[in-house]
């Protein structure tokens, strides 16, 4: 009950830190509703299971080709230590955290005010996704990944793209669109390990340790701008289904005298509730997490997390499940928690520091530099031509919402730090996020 008490006093103190500052979408925060939602969730992770009780499962890939999920591959479940030699490269671990954009701005359509406009909405969203051309921003990421060489990496929005012909019956029945247009995961896993990336030579250099699904939407779209090609009625302009599903994903850097075991991931028990053409959506985000073991360190816990980008009190609802007791950052090991947290102490404002401000009141301590910022192109499409049309360039980077985090600061300490991704490649940036990148030095 002492870990309870401890952590209702950080989440007061959080709160009050945060009375009367902004709110991204409600102007007026109801603070004493934005407390009673927190504590009742800090509650409820005592009550019942949720998001903070991990699924050890099988997680299956939902894409096509190559991706393979090595859960236990690497080493053993449970609380075994792992088997293999050190390699004698000393007890440093690099790591990574790496948001890729999922390709297009999904704001229009959230917020369109009938069914027609939803439908222009999802075909300006599949045609920036086209425009965003992720076969060629993956050769970009790829090369960040294999020139500072983390051994885990941590990534944000993955997302899957599928597409069906329209139908409407989506929007009350659920998503199930399968033919795969862009699978972020397989393009990236095939410019990493196909030698098309900078420093490949054919030899499989990362593969998947767990990959957890996050928000799932599917819906008609008016992609190709032409009138009276779809089922009549409000949708006579929507011709085809969109379906995106988002996943957040940890890689392995292979042959490296890296073990991992005990791959766990999960959706948090808070996700922002988001009215669509009137229907509550519930925007699902989470977590994927494994025991890990580099070369000479000790064995530690590696979490990866995106947070919820456009409401802060939700956001630190999220940031909450992570370090209430029972959480994935509250391992008995080590623990390194990397990801888009959408919030900082001091580089953003208001109630978007909440999140940031609740990790640290657990404990957690900053592992990664900030010098130079890492986010973000302030433009939804990627390539240089269009994204300078839109105003957009490097001093857009000018804050930071990508971290790497340890809850143990004596024993992981910070040997080097940079940021990746800061300049366009074959013309186009990689992500609207830079990488932030760290070698961390293990003390056992």
């Amino acid at each position: 009950m002492a870990d309870f008490e401890w952590l209702a006093k950080r989440v007061r103190k959080v709160i009050q830190a945060g009375r009367g500052e902004r709110n991204i979408l409600n102007r007026r925060p109801n603070s004493l509703l934005w407390l009673g939602l927190l504590t009742a969730a800090v509650v409820a992770l005592f009550l019942v299971p949720t998001a903070a009780a991990a699924k050890q499962k099988s997680h299956h890939h939902h894409g096509h080709g190559k991706v393979v999920c090595h859960h236990h591959h690497h080493g053993h479940h449970g609380k075994h230590r792992g088997h293999g030699k050190d390699r004698g490269h000393g007890k440093v671990a690099n790591v990574m955290t790496r948001n890729v954009y999922l390709g297009a701005d999904l704001t229009p359509a959230i917020f369109a005010p009938s069914l027609e406009a939803f439908a222009a909405a999802n075909g300006k969203i599949l045609r920036e996704v086209t425009a965003n051309d992720f076969p060629t921003r993956a050769d970009g990421l790829a090369d960040e990944i294999l020139a500072t060489k983390p051994d885990l990496v941590g990534l944000q929005e993955v997302a899957l793209w599928r597409t069906a012909p329209v139908n409407p019956e989506v929007l009350t029945k659920g998503p199930s669109a399968t033919t795969v247009r862009y699978d972020y995961l397989q393009l990236l896993l095939d410019e990493l390990n196909e030698g098309k990336g900078k420093y490949g030579n054919g030899k499989p250099r990362y593969s998947v340790v767990v990959s957890q699904n996050e928000f799932d939407l599917e819906a008609p779209a008016d992609e190709n701008g032409k009138a009276g090609d779809g089922p009549g009625g409000e949708l006579a302009d929507a011709e085809i289904n969109g379906r995106l599903t988002m996943r957040d994903v940890i890689l392995v850097r292979e042959g490296a005298g890296v073990q991992t075991w005990n791959a766990q991931s999960a959706n948090f028990a808070n996700p922002l509730p988001v009215k669509i053409l009137g229907a509550t959506v519930p925007i699902q985000r989470g977590w994927t997490a494994t025991d890990a073991k580099v070369r000479g360190t000790g064995p530690f816990r590696f979490v990866n997390t995106h947070l919820e980008a456009f409401e802060p009190n939700f956001r630190a609802l999220q940031a909450g499940e992570l370090v209430a007791p029972g959480g994935p950052a509250t391992s008995d090991l080590p623990v390194v928690l990397l990801g888009d947290l959408n919030s900082d102490d001091d580089t953003v404002s208001g109630a978007d520091t909440l999140a940031y401000n609740l990790l640290l009141g657990a404990g957690m301590v900053s592992r990664s530099t900030d010098t130079p910022l890492s986010c973000c192109l302030n433009s939804s499409l990627l390539a240089v031509k269009a994204a300078e049309e839109a105003g957009a360039g490097l001093a857009d980077f000018d804050h930071q919402v990508d971290h790497i985090l340890t809850r143990d600061p004596g024993q992981v300490t910070l040997q080097s730090s940079t940021v990746t991704g800061l300049q366009p490649v074959n013309g186009f940036w990689s992500s609207d996020h830079a990488g932030v990148f760290s070698a961390l030095r293990f003390e056992r």
